[in-house]
């Protein structure tokens, strides 16, 4: 999912800030650097050999780091699944249906990997550790999830997982041709329909405390389910598009290394999300 914290402005002081302190590394004259043409004869003092931290961002290295994280995530959601009790025959009144139970640690996941996002947005120097942090804990709660529906609907899981596959292809050929371009307006119009797609699923969460819930986000009015389901699969993948951008841009500004991870974590978070909306989409459809 894009970052909504991260604005423009922060984006230019960020890269503006390292860019200059690159520059200061290679010798160019800086604070309290004498004029050029004094002292000509002294070679100007410098802090020695660039650092890793001021390593610039690559396209390679944001790949790299979003393999580690989906591989830590697909060997977390292994345990997920694993823990996920089911499928268990339960009779009612005669009639016996398939069952399991979800693992109640999972829930602690989905705190820990929302959590470690979160903070990711706001320390992104600390993203290298952040990310991993997320994909374990959140990895194990998405298998669990995933062992639910596959209970329910036989099949469903490698179909979610396929559609993610082809909607991310298909997304990047789309933004790689510039068929989808990524401008202000298309970025804010995706920012904010992404928080009022958040701010309603917290919403739905304290009502269901109450016993309440909303119609179109559990299945009792169908045709809005579906309508509403397939709107917000349409906004994860669009989401993907503000993310290839932020890799683009990033990279293009000379980010610091460190936004790797950021931006790594940023395509994972999107594809989680896009994956499980394609599942209560898919399970919509089976009904």
């Amino acid at each position: 999912m894009s970052n909504p914290v991260f604005k423009e402005e922060s984006f230019q002081q960020a890269s503006q800030s390292f860019n200059a302190g690159r520059a200061a590394s290679a010798g160019q004259a800086g604070w309290g650097a004498p004029t050029a043409g004094t002292h000509t004869s002294v070679q100007p003092a410098t802090d020695g050999p660039v650092s890793g931290w001021q390593k610039a961002m690559t396209i390679n290295g944001t790949i790299t780091a979003s393999l580690v994280l989906l591989v830590l995530l697909l060997v977390s959601a292994a345990f997920g699944w694993n823990a996920a009790t089911g499928p268990t025959l339960v009779s009612n009144e005669g009639v016996q249906t398939e069952t399991y139970q979800f693992p109640p640690i999972a829930m602690v996941g989905i705190f820990v990997g929302f959590g470690a996002a979160m903070l990711s947005m706001f320390k992104p120097n600390l993203a290298k550790i952040f990310g991993p942090v997320y994909a374990i804990a959140y990895g194990f709660a998405v298998g669990a999830i995933s062992k639910g529906y596959e209970t329910f609907y036989n099949g469903i899981v490698l179909q979610a997982v396929m559609a993610t596959a082809s909607v991310f292809f298909v997304m990047l050929v789309l933004y790689r041709t510039r068929i989808i371009k990524v401008t202000d307006k298309f970025r804010r119009a995706v920012i904010f329909a992404t928080l009022g797609v958040m701010v309603l699923y917290l919403s739905s969460f304290v009502l269901s405390l109450f016993g309440a819930s909303l119609p179109f986000l559990n299945g009792d009015n169908m045709a809005l389910s579906i309508l509403f389901s397939v709107f917000v699969c349409g906004l994860a993948a669009m989401n993907l598009a503000l993310d290839f951008d932020f890799i683009e841009r990033a990279t293009n500004a000379g980010m610091p290394k460190a936004y790797e991870w950021v931006a790594a974590l940023g395509l994972v978070v999107t594809l989680v999300w896009l994956y499980l909306e394609l599942l209560r989409l898919l399970s919509y459809l089976r009904q």
